[in-house]
């Protein structure tokens, strides 16, 4: 049964697609279609977008929160079904071991692409000069120290489940820095926004595409450039004793993933999955209709629809119409 709160977004949805073509209720089956809910808005809200067309076509639906990492043996059993944001950065691994073993499909790549690192507001350029160089970074660290980390630098990492390798490269690279976790997103991002009012030294694990860029203008730290070795092969790059001596990948993908047995069960569904594909500015967009707009992410999800009507139903496949 919906809540109020779902229904005013059922219907602010059928408002959003007035004029536009109906299509027709096909559902295969009428279990559930299990979204899976991470714990960044940009997920959120294209998490509630598929969930939202998916309905529109006849599926029931469930949106379930997992963490970025156990969503992925969860769908490899079938007890989860999709993942709209699948970030080559924090969850390669994990996804590529469940679809190695047949558990799990790759629904491809989105048109945006991605990158996940240390980053730092533009100001930070003034008080530690030679940046984005990450050697100039290393040799200010003493100017981003807090009191639990201090004389070594802080870096404000995201959630401890965003496995991102940090201690690892702090490690390899020598670094005069210590991680601190925030609890999530919004703390990290509370954390920005702080630090930006003040014009206080502050170095953070950020992401592209993201609404942050635009609001608080910054770029990311340039580490020796990435390479698969560099995560495998300690001989690999400048320590040739440890591996992670790198940054992240640039340009990494942006994909999304099923549960092996999701086209066999929802046909229609599966089709409408694969045709989706958001590019860089969609993802901005929907992440800021909910972090800058602060909108429920159900309802950003309904605006992000009617504000791109035609290409919503550019993605609608030929046995949902």
């Amino acid at each position: 049964m919906k809540t109020l709160n779902q229904l005013s977004v059922s219907i602010l949805l059928a408002a959003s697609v007035i004029g536009a073509p109906a299509f027709a209720a096909v559902p295969e089956s009428s279990d559930p279609i299990k979204i899976v809910d991470n714990n960044w808005s940009s997920q959120k809200v294209l998490a509630r977008v598929a969930e939202q067309l998916l309905e529109k076509i006849g599926y029931e639906t469930e949106i379930v929160p997992s963490d970025s990492q156990g969503q992925f043996a969860a769908m490899g059993l079938g007890d989860l079904h999709l993942q709209m944001e699948i970030w080559e950065g924090t969850m390669n691994d994990s996804f590529m071991k469940e679809v190695e073993a047949g558990r799990m499909v790759d629904l491809g790549s989105h048109t945006a692409t991605t990158r996940e690192d240390w980053w730092y507001p533009e100001y930070m350029e003034e008080i530690c000069p030679g940046l984005p160089d990450w050697k100039a970074l290393n040799a200010c660290a003493e100017k981003f120290a807090a009191p639990e980390t201090a004389p070594k630098g802080r870096y404000l990492a995201g959630p401890v489940d965003w496995i991102k390798h940090d201690k690892e490269k702090i490690e390899a690279l020598d670094l005069n820095f210590t991680v601190v976790n925030a609890g999530s997103a919004a703390a990290l991002f509370g954390e920005l926004k702080s630090a930006a009012a003040r014009k206080e030294p502050i170095v953070l694990f950020n992401w592209a595409p993201n609404w942050v860029g635009a609001a608080f203008p910054g770029k990311f730290v340039e580490f020796p450039a990435h390479e698969k070795a560099c995560t495998e092969d300690p001989e690999w790059g400048i320590n040739p004793d440890k591996t992670y001596d790198c940054g992240s990948p640039a340009g990494g993908y942006l994909k999304k993933g099923a549960w092996s047995g999701f086209e066999e069960k929802w046909s229609c569904g599966y089709q409408l999955i694969k045709n989706i594909d958001f590019t860089g500015p969609m993802i901005d967009q929907a992440a800021a209709l909910a972090d800058v707009d602060g909108m429920e992410h159900d309802a950003a999800a309904a605006a992000w629809i009617e504000k791109n009507q035609e290409q919503v139903t550019a993605w609608m496949p030929d046995c949902a119409k």
